[in-house]
């Protein structure tokens, strides 16, 4: 059936343009397609090239080169890792997009985790951000993070950063086996409105509800207690949307 668009206006996010078929402007027909006519934002990477920090052409903000309290994140082909020494605190790699990105974001990223503790006295987290901001002295945004272990001492975390070293407010905690994470794991957090929801691997392992923060960026960041090898656990692979 022949089709013309009656309005090819660019729409805000979200909205539909309306499509009529010939038979309904003549007043036979009542049918209507709906076209999104707008685009989500997405970046995606397999982190190609060695960068300390991630730089990935000015995509990325850093929490040493630009936060100065924090770590950078670094990168060697297919993985990108913290840099962090594991005594220093709360003082996490974190790597924030750059650009404007809209209030509602996905973020997905593949674990990379080998040579796990067996007793489980290292830790060793990997991160992903939610509406993040990074200035000197100072994060904002929501992280997510994952403990790199399948033991009872495993778990999942919302956490929001209020700004400077250490303040920050836990939003969620799940704790147990099934809420750590492995080499190959796939997390995704989405944050749309005030709602956080957590997955691994397709299944939802958390969700919290928080509206302090309404504007930053994606991201994602490492978290180690303990010396191990950086490249030990890291995301293979990380894509962020709107």
């Amino acid at each position: 059936m022949w089709r013309k668009k009656l309005d090819e206006r660019r729409l805000p996010r979200g909205w539909f343009s309306l499509v009529l078929c010939a038979a309904c402007m003549a007043g036979g027909c009542q049918q209507s397609t709906p076209v999104r006519t707008s685009s989500l934002k997405t970046y995606s990477t397999n982190f190609a090239v060695t960068e300390n920090p991630v730089f990935e052409g000015g995509k990325w903000t850093n929490g040493r080169t630009d936060g100065l309290d924090w770590f950078n994140v670094a990168t060697q082909p297919g993985l990108a890792y913290g840099t962090q020494l594991g005594v220093g605190g709360f003082d996490d790699s974190t790597a924030i997009l750059t650009g404007n990105w809209g209030p509602d974001q996905t973020v997905q990223a593949t674990v990379h985790s080998i040579n796990q503790s067996p007793n489980d006295s290292v830790v060793e987290e990997v991160e992903l951000r939610l509406r993040s901001t990074i200035a000197p002295h100072r994060i904002t945004g929501y992280e997510i993070n994952f403990r790199c272990s399948k033991t009872g001492n495993s778990y999942t975390e919302i956490v929001r950063w209020n700004g400077p070293l250490g303040d920050f407010t836990y939003l969620d905690h799940k704790g147990g086996s099934a809420y750590g994470v492995a080499d190959g794991d796939v997390v995704k957090a989405t944050l749309t409105g005030n709602k956080i929801v957590v997955y691994v691997n397709g299944v939802q392992v958390s969700q919290a509800t928080d509206g302090t923060f309404v504007t930053g960026n994606p991201g994602i960041g490492f978290g180690l207690s303990g010396v191990v090898t950086p490249t030990d656990f890291g995301f293979s692979n990380f894509t962020a949307s709107d």
